[in-house]
């Protein structure tokens, strides 16, 4: 089945709000934000694993991405406790699981095949840079070509000067409210902001994102709004 699927369309959710689905593992439930095919190909969902649940070992052809929002997540390389963001390059593999339970953003089958990059970053310890205008922190997590990943810790009253995408953006609110002149992002909304969009984000009481620029379309070329993104 696919959801939200045209990529031209620009897609605001509540993710609190969405309805859990089942997925072929008992106890590991999803909220599809986006999906491209029925259990293959790309697709970007919030998981929940049930105290205990485990998967066997299986591959990721196309790579997977994950934000560890609550709980622990754990696989025979490691445990990582919510605020880790982990990269697994296409054609790894893993066993995961959750002993506890946990709460996890995933992104499946973005990557190209030549970016064969692993990360395990812990955001909680991670040394936070200053972005390009004040009351803005950033956490790079990824760069490969036109594609660009990152946490931006925003002060209250921060504002960016308009940002062009010319390949996309998605955002995940991860604590505070975001805001843009289109509308008002509390926690746990997703956007997702079609190629060739402009907007002028900014936060009034603070807030916490995540943030994907350039992977909404191939070719594009650099993203001007990924000039945040930098510190240099």
């Amino acid at each position: 089945m696919r959801i939200n699927a045209d990529l031209d369309r620009r897609v605001v959710l509540d993710t609190h709000a969405l309805a859990w689905q089942a997925s072929p593992l008992p106890g590991v439930e999803r909220r599809p934000l986006e999906r491209f095919a029925a259990e293959s190909g790309r697709a970007t969902s919030i998981v929940r694993y049930a105290p205990g649940s485990a998967f066997s070992r299986h591959l990721h052809p196309g790579g997977e991405e994950i934000l560890v929002l609550e709980g622990v997540f754990v696989d025979e390389h490691g445990e990582y406790p919510a605020g880790y963001w982990l990269k697994n390059p296409p054609g790894s593999g893993h066993t995961p699981s959750s002993p506890g339970g946990c709460l996890l953003f995933v992104k499946l089958c973005y990557q190209a095949a030549e970016d064969q990059r692993t990360a395990r970053i812990d955001s909680r310890t991670a040394e936070w840079q200053p972005g390009r205008v004040p009351g803005l922190q950033v956490l790079p997590l990824d760069s490969y070509a036109a594609v660009h990943t990152a946490l931006l810790r925003w002060a209250p009253g921060t504002r960016l000067q308009a940002q062009s995408h010319l390949g996309g953006a998605e955002v995940l609110v991860l604590e505070g409210v975001l805001e843009d002149e289109f509308g008002t992002y509390p926690v746990g909304t997703w956007l997702r902001i079609p190629p060739g969009s402009r907007h002028t984000p900014l936060s009034t009481a603070g807030c916490l994102t995540y943030v994907k620029l350039g992977h909404l379309r191939e070719g594009a070329g650099s993203d001007q709004s990924s000039t945040f993104l930098s510190t240099s």
